[in-house]
């Protein structure tokens, strides 16, 4: 399952998790956060082990979409890495985040 970096998925739910389904963000949450296996997921919802893997697949997929797309975590790690007051930077990654 871990084909890319398991931070930098979380960083991308972090930013984008709202725009997946609610099935896809219960399932990603027991894997990623609670640290539950495909299986004991399974179990929990009732669905078979490749319904889970499925799932949690497609909302890496849709994350990885959305950043393409999107790229705000491009822009962070921009940001990140400018040479200013920290202060500056907070303001301009609350700007981003802004609603």
């Amino acid at each position: 399952m871990e084909s890319l970096d398991r931070n930098y998925v979380i960083a991308l739910y972090d930013l984008y998790g709202a725009l997946l389904t609610d099935k896809q963000r219960n399932y990603f949450e027991d894997y990623y956060f609670m640290d539950l296996s495909i299986g004991e997921i399974a179990l929990n919802y009732s669905i078979s082990r490749n319904g889970v893997f499925d799932q949690i697949k497609r909302s890496v997929l849709a994350l990885e979409d959305y950043e393409n797309k999107l790229g705000l975590h491009k822009k962070l790690l921009k940001i990140e890495n400018l040479d200013i007051d920290k202060s500056l930077k907070e303001s301009i990654f609350n700007i981003l985040m802004e609603d």
